[in-house]
Order: structure tokens, then C-alpha cells, then sequence
């Protein structure tokens, strides 16, 4: 039997980060190493496995990365990924970066880190959500000539607690649309007498309710028809998986900076 994959975990305490440690710890073929949280969290010092609900996995949540790793999966805040970029480039540790809500110099500043060690940093880790972005970039591609033009709407709907708007995945739907069909004009949210709707332009709206762990729906709106791109995140376990997935990938591979689409051979 080969040795195990030995993660670690920033972001341990947080809602993702549990998930990861319980998936990670239920895969035969990984086993947590270091689990990390910021100075003052209030699960600094506990095993991460009861901080998960998994019971103890003998490997207590601290400050810094210690320990044997071979690969380091980041669901934290911006500010913390970027430091920990820039800390797994020195140590040449393969990262998985999953957080969102960053600038684009925050995002430069962590892609740098590909110059180093494989790197994939992306909007979402669900499976289902990169597959639909092959998805919409092949309709966005086969839609592109419609004469009569073609309207697209992105929605999303996320959990009262996310602090970004529209979700970075939503974005990420936007900038492929935009890549394939042209426009130019991204707009967020209708209000008051806006005017006709030009065809340059692709509108976001952000809904923010409960619990819900993220859905999208890509609209290509069509005269006398329409095409409906919907993905659906049922519980944040979705997201783990693919991070997990992404982990075993980059354990392969050399420096340079890897997608999802990567990940599930889309090519």
C-alpha cells in the first residue's frame, strides 16, 4: 500500500475547514497532518478531529505549518491566503488555494507563487460548478453568431453570512461568457429606468438568503427561446471534495499555476 497524502489544512476552525479534515480523514489514501488557525481563534490547541465532529485525529490546530506535509488546502480570508502563498513558495509545498473575495493584487500576489510550486487557486472547487463552466463556455461559443443577439443574466444565490457580492464563481461565469461572446459592460443589479438593455453588457444578481451554500443560474436569453445553465451546492461538501481531489492532483505535478478544469481532464 502506498504512503498516505499528508494535508494540511489553514483554516481549520471554519466551516470548510472541518469538512476537509472529516473527508480528508475518511479518504484511504490521505491522512491530516497540520491543521492551522489564526492566533486568536477559539480552537487554538484542540484536536482537529473533535474541532470537526470526527472525534480525535491526534494532530491539535496551531498557529503555523508544522510538520510532514506534502500538500496545504487554504479555505480561509484573503489576507491570511496571501502570506500563506508567499510561506508554501519558501517551503515548495503544492497549495490548494480555495478562498474568494480577493482583490486582483491579492490575486497576483498568490499566483506568483506558480512561478514555484504547482498552484491552483479558483473561484470554486465544486466539481459540478467546472464542469458547468465547460458547459457555458461551449454554449457562449456555439451562441456567438445568433443573430438576433443573445442576452445573458448570471444569478446566485448564497447563505446570509458571505461577505462578497456577486460570488467570485459568478464572476468567473461572467468573464467566460464575455472571453467567447464579446461583451463589455458588466453590470450588478437594475434599478429605476435603466433603458433598453444593450447587447453589450452581462448582468449579475447576488441573492442573499438562509443557509444556502450556493447555486448559480446562467441564463442565454434568446428571441422566442432561452437556455438555462443551473448548478446547485446541496451542502459545502461538494466544495471539499474537490479540493480534495485537487490536493491528489498537484501532489503529481511540477511548478506552474493548474485549474479545475485541469483537475477533471476538461482539457
Amino acid at each position: 500500500m502506498s504512503e498516505k497524502i499528508k494535508i494540511a489544512v489553514n483554516g481549520a476552525g471554519g466551516r470548510m475547514g472541518q469538512r476537509i479534515i472529516a473527508l480528508a480523514s475518511a479518504d484511504a489514501d490521505l491522512a491530516v497532518t497540520c491543521a492551522v488557525e489564526n492566533k486568536n481563534s477559539p480552537v487554538q490547541g484542540r484536536d482537529a478531529g473533535d474541532v470537526a465532529g470526527i472525534g480525535p485525529i491526534n494532530v491539535r490546530i496551531q498557529r503555523q505549518l508544522d510538520g510532514p506535509i506534502d500538500v496545504v488546502i487554504d479555505f480561509s480570508v484573503p489576507e491570511s491566503l496571501v502570506g500563506l502563498a508567499a510561506l508554501c513558495a519558501e517551503r515548495e509545498l503544492p497549495l490548494v488555494a480555495a478562498t474568494t473575495g480577493l482583490t486582483e493584487a491579492q490575486k497576483s500576489e498568490i499566483l506568483a507563487a506558480g512561478h514555484v510550486i504547482p498552484l491552483i487557486l479558483a473561484p470554486s472547487m465544486s466539481l459540478a460548478v467546472n464542469l458547468t463552466m465547460k458547459l457555458v463556455r461551449d454554449a457562449a461559443r456555439a451562441l456567438v453568431k445568433y443573430p438576433a443577439g443573445v442576452d445573458v443574466e448570471i444569478i446566485e444565490r448564497h447563505h446570509r453570512m458571505k461577505e462578497d457580492a456577486p460570488s467570485g464563481t459568478a464572476l468567473e461565469f461572467g468573464r467566460i461568457v464575455a472571453q467567447e461572446m464579446g461583451q463589455t459592460e458588466h453590470v450588478h443589479g437594475r434599478h429605476g429606468r435603466p433603458g433598453k438593455r444593450p447587447r453589450t453588457e452581462i448582468g449579475y444578481h447576488a441573492v442573499r438568503v438562509g443557509d444556502n451554500v450556493g447555486e448559480h443560474t446562467i441564463i442565454f436569453g434568446l428571441m422566442g427561446e432561452s437556455i438555462d445553465l443551473h448548478v446547485r451546492g446541496q451542502s459545502r461538501d461538494s466544495y471539499a471534495y474537490g479540493a480534495l481531489a485537487a490536493a491528489k492532483f498537484l501532489v503529481t505535478k511540477g511548478p506552474g499555476v493548474y485549474s479545475m478544469a485541469d483537475v477533471l481532464g476538461l482539457g
